[in-house]
C-alpha cells in the first residue's frame, strides 16, 4: 500500500510538471483581479513619493517596458522604430554563434541604420554609427556591438514619449500591475502542494504549484519548533537574507527565491524549482567525469560564484551535494544556509563541510572573505574528477584528521591531468590566500582568464548554450523516494511551544521578489488578465455611456441632474413624449410628486471611493460639506441652483401638500419615474414640474419606510420639514426665500445604528 502511494505522488507531481511546462496559465486554480482604474491616483502618488515613475524605474520592469512597449508599438507613431531597433539588438545579443551575429549585424544595420541615413532621418549620434561601422569593417561582431545605440535609443524615449506613457491608459494598467504586486500576502492556501523531493536540518522541501499563475517552484519548509529547539533562529533568517540579497538581477545559475512567508508553525522559502538532481546523486550514478565534463560544470558554478560574490556574499559551503541540475542539465547553487555578507565586516567563523573548508576558514579568529569560495571550488572540482576530496585519499572519516590535512598536506595531482588542468587545480587549492587564484584583485575574472577555460566563450557560458554532458531523464522524479528520504519525528519538538517572543522574530519574514514575480506573471497570466480586464472595462464603459454615466463616475453617487437634463424633463412635463396620452387634470385633484419635482438642493462630487466598499445606507457620511472620518469614502459637497418654476403648474403657498413620505412607489406612466401613489387612485393627476413643501413627520415616514434604490429613489429621498423648500408660490418667492441657501441638517433614520455618525440624507 506504501508502494502504491508513493507511485501515485510520483505521477501527479509528475503530471503537474509536464502541464506546467506546456501551457501554466491552464493550470491556474485562482485568478488574479485587477482593481479598478482609479486606482491610478492613489498609485501613481504613492511612487512618486518614493521616485519609482521615472523612465529608467518603469523601463527596466518587465510588465512595465511591455506596457510600454504596447503603448509604443499601437499608439505612437513615432516612437514605433526606435522600440522596433530596440528589440532587434536585444535578439541580436543572444545569438550563439559568430556567424550568426555577423550576418544579423549586417541586416540590422542595413533597416535600421543605412536606411535612416539615406533618408536623412537618422536620429543617433554620428559616434555610434562610426562604432558600428567599424566593427562590420573588421567583421568583428561582440554581443555588446550596438551598445552605443541602446543608449542613444532610451535618451530618446526618455522625454516626450515616456510623458504621453504617463498620461495613457498604459499607464493606469502599470499601477494596476503594481498594486496588485504590493498587496501580496502568501499562505499555503495559494499553493497546491505535491510530494517530498529532500529533507534538511530543520524541515522538509516538496514540489509544488502556484495557484494563481500555474507556476511549478520548490517550497522549502522549516519548522518553527525545531528550529528553537536547535537554536537556530539567526541561520533561518539569514537564508532569508541571503536569498533575497542574490535573487535580484539575471543568474541562471543560482537557485532564487520568488516568495518568503510563515504561518504559525512554519517558515516557507518558495524556490526555483529543479528536478534534475544534484551533482552527488549524479556523480554515484554516472562515475567521474571527464575534463571537458567537468569544464562545462565549472565554468557555470564560476558564474554563480561572481553573482554572489559582486553582492559581497561568501557561499562557504561549495560541494557536489549542492550543485543541482535542472531538466535540461544545466547547474544552480544551491542552500545558502551558510552564506555570509562580508560588505561590513569580514567573517571569522569555522563553517562549511569539512574536506571543503579553506584553511582560513578553519584558522579560528582568522577573518575572510570570498577567498574561501575559491579554495572550495578547487576541492568539488577535483571530486568530480577522482571521485573523492584532495583531503581523503585515503578515505579517512576523522573530521580533525581532515582538518589537519588542508592545513598541512601539500595536494598531488595526478599525472593524467593536463597542464592546464593542473595549473587550474593549484591556483585554486593554493593554502596561502595572497597567492591563490581569485584572490589577487580581480576576482573571478582571473579564474575565467585560465588556460583551462580557453576554449569558452563566457557570453555562451551565461547564455546557457553549451550542450550539458548530463540530460536528467525525462519522466522520473530524479529523487529518493519519500520512504528513502524519511521524515521527523514529531516527539522531538512535543514540549517546544511558541511564545509571542518567539513569532515576533518573524514579523518583517514575509518577502516578495518584485523582479521575480513581474517575470512569472509575464510568463504566464499577464496577456489574458489583460485581455480580461480590458473585456469589462469596456463592457462597463459601455453599459454607463448607454445610462447617461460620464466615465469614471460610481453610477450610485448621481444624486443631481445637470442643468440640460433638468431643463429637458421640465420640457417632458410640459409636452409629453409620442406614444403616451396627454393626463389631465380634473378639478380640485391635487397634483402628484413625481421625479421632475423632486431636486435635490446639494451635488454629489467623488473625490476617492475604495473598490470593494460600499456606501453606508446608500449614502454618504458628510457634515458641513467635509467627509466624516469614515473609511467609506471622501466627498464633496456642491450648491445645485434653484429649478425654475413651470408657470401654471406651481401650488400656490396656502395649498397642502398631499405627501411628504418616501418617493417609492407608484410608477408615472408618462415618464417612467418612480412617484408615491395618490391618495385616490382614480382621479387623474397632473405631474408637477418642482417640488412641494413637505408636510410636518415627512421625515419620521420616508426614513421608516424602504431605502432609497439606485440614484434616482436616492436622490428623491425623504426630505426634513425644517429643510429649506424646494418651491414656494413661485419663482420669485423661491428665490428670495433665505432658507433656499441654508445647508441641509444633519439626519440619521432610524434605520441607522446609536454609533453611527449622523449624515445626510441624499
Amino acid at each position: 500500500m506504501a508502494d502504491l502511494e508513493a507511485v501515485l505522488a510520483d505521477v501527479s507531481y509528475l503530471m503537474a510538471m509536464e502541464k506546467s511546462k506546456a501551457t501554466p496559465a491552464a493550470r491556474a486554480s485562482k485568478k488574479i483581479l485587477l482593481p479598478e482604474p482609479s486606482i491610478r491616483s492613489v498609485m501613481q502618488k504613492y511612487l512618486e513619493d518614493r521616485g519609482e515613475v521615472t523612465f529608467e524605474k518603469i523601463f527596466s520592469q518587465k510588465l512595465g517596458y511591455l506596457l510600454f512597449r504596447d503603448f509604443c508599438l499601437k499608439h505612437l507613431e513615432e516612437a514605433k522604430p526606435l522600440v522596433e531597433f530596440y528589440e532587434e539588438i536585444k535578439k541580436y545579443e543572444k545569438l550563439e554563434t559568430e556567424e550568426e551575429r555577423l550576418a544579423r549585424s549586417r541586416e540590422i544595420f542595413d533597416t535600421y541604420i543605412m536606411k535612416e541615413l539615406l533618408a536623412r532621418s537618422h536620429p543617433f549620434s554620428k559616434s555610434a554609427t562610426e562604432h558600428v561601422q567599424g566593427h562590420l569593417v573588421k567583421k568583428q561582431v561582440p554581443p555588446d556591438l550596438f551598445q552605443p545605440y541602446i543608449e542613444e535609443i532610451c535618451q530618446n524615449l526618455r522625454g516626450d514619449v515616456f510623458q504621453k506613457f504617463i498620461e495613457s491608459d498604459k499607464f493606469t494598467r502599470f499601477c494596476q500591475w503594481k498594486n496588485v504586486e504590493l498587496n501580496i500576502h502568501l499562505t499555503m492556501n495559494d499553493f497546491s502542494v505535491h510530494r517530498i523531493i529532500g529533507r534538511g536540518g530543520f524541515g522538509e522541501v516538496y514540489g509544488c504549484r502556484k495557484a494563481d499563475t500555474g507556476k511549478m517552484y520548490a517550497m522549502k519548509c522549516l519548522d518553527k519548533k525545531r528550529i528553537k529547539m536547535k537554536q537556530g533562529e539567526t541561520l533561518a533568517l539569514n537564508e532569508r537574507i541571503m536569498l533575497s540579497l542574490v535573487s535580484t538581477g539575471d543568474c541562471p545559475f543560482i537557485v532564487c527565491m520568488s516568495y518568503a512567508f510563515h504561518t504559525p508553525d512554519k517558515l516557507s522559502f518558495i524556490l526555483d524549482l529543479m528536478n534534475g538532481g544534484d551533482l552527488h546523486y549524479h556523480l554515484s550514478q554516472h562515475g567521474v567525469f571527464s575534463e571537458a565534463e567537468m569544464r562545462f560544470y565549472a565554468a557555470e558554478i564560476i558564474l554563480g560564484l561572481e553573482h554572489m560574490h559582486n553582492r559581497f556574499v561568501v557561499y562557504r559551503d561549495l560541494k557536489p551535494a549542492n550543485i543541482l541540475l535542472d531538466e535540461h542539465g544545466h547547474v544552480r547553487i544551491s542552500d545558502l544556509g551558510l552564506a555570509c555578507d562580508f560588505s561590513k565586516k569580514k567573517p571569522h567563523a569555522s563553517v562549511g563541510t569539512h574536506g571543503y573548508m579553506a584553511p582560513e576558514v578553519l584558522q579560528k579568529g582568522v577573518a575572510y572573505d570570498s577567498s574561501a569560495d575559491w579554495f572550495s571550488l578547487g576541492c568539488m572540482l577535483f571530486k568530480l574528477l577522482r571521485g573523492h576530496s584532495p583531503f581523503r585519499q585515503h578515505k579517512t572519516k576523522d573530521k580533525h584528521e581532515i582538518d589537519r590535512m588542508t592545513l598541512t598536506m601539500a595536494v598531488e595531482l595526478p599525472d593524467s591531468f593536463s597542464p592546464e588542468l593542473r595549473s587550474l587545480l593549484e591556483g585554486l587549492l593554493q593554502r596561502d590566500v595572497n597567492r591563490r587564484l581569485g584572490c589577487l584583485g580581480r576576482g573571478a575574472q582571473e579564474v575565467k582568464e585560465s588556460p583551462f577555460f580557453r576554449s569558452l566563450d563566457w557570453q555562451m557560458v551565461f547564455l546557457q548554450k553549451y550542450t550539458p554532458p548530463l540530460i536528467p531523464p525525462r519522466g522520473e522524479v530524479n529523487a529518493a523516494d519519500a520512504f528513502d528520504i524519511g521524515s521527523f519525528d514529531e516527539e522531538d519538538t512535543k514540549g517546544i511551544k511558541l511564545l509571542d517572543s518567539d513569532q515576533e522574530l518573524y514579523r518583517n519574514f514575509p518577502l516578495t521578489i518584485s523582479e521575480r514575480w513581474q517575470q512569472e506573471v509575464a510568463e504566464t497570466v499577464f496577456d489574458t488578465i489583460n485581455a480580461e480586464t480590458d473585456r469589462l472595462e469596456t463592457r462597463k464603459k459601455t453599459k454607463n455611456k448607454q445610462l447617461g454615466h460620464e466615465e469614471g463616475e460610481d453610477p450610485r453617487l448621481r444624486w443631481a441632474p445637470t442643468a440640460r437634463s433638468r431643463d429637458e424633463k421640465q420640457a417632458r412635463v410640459q409636452e409629453p413624449s409620442h406614444g403616451h396620452s396627454q393626463r389631465t387634470a380634473r378639478p380640485g385633484s391635487k397634483p402628484r410628486r413625481g421625479w421632475a419635482g423632486l431636486r435635490p438642493p446639494l451635488s454629489l462630487s467623488l473625490v476617492r471611493l475604495r473598490p470593494g466598499q460600499g456606501l453606508h445606507h446608500a449614502r454618504l457620511h458628510v457634515q458641513d460639506g467635509q467627509p466624516l472620518p469614515d473609511p467609506v469614502a471622501a466627498a464633496v459637497l456642491l450648491p445645485v441652483p434653484k429649478p425654475a418654476r413651470v408657470a401654471g403648474r406651481g401650488r400656490g403657498p396656502a395649498e397642502p401638500a398631499d405627501h411628504g413620505g418616501d418617493p417609492v412607489g407608484g410608477r408615472d406612466a408618462d415618464q417612467g419615474a418612480e412617484v408615491p401613489p395618490s391618495q385616490d387612485p382614480g382621479r387623474e393627476t397632473v405631474r408637477p414640474a418642482v417640488r412641494q413643501r413637505p408636510r410636518a413627520g415627512a421625515v419620521e415616514e420616508g426614513a421608516a419606510g424602504r431605502l432609497p434604490r439606485g440614484p434616482a429613489a436616492g436622490a428623491a429621498g425623504a426630505q426634513d420639514e425644517e429643510q429649506a423648500p424646494l418651491t414656494g408660490g413661485g419663482a420669485e418667492q423661491g428665490a428670495a426665500d433665505p432658507a433656499w441657501q441654508r445647508q441641509r441638517p444633519l439626519t440619521r433614520p432610524p434605520t441607522c445604528p446609536p454609533t453611527c455618525p449622523p449624515f445626510i440624507n441624499l
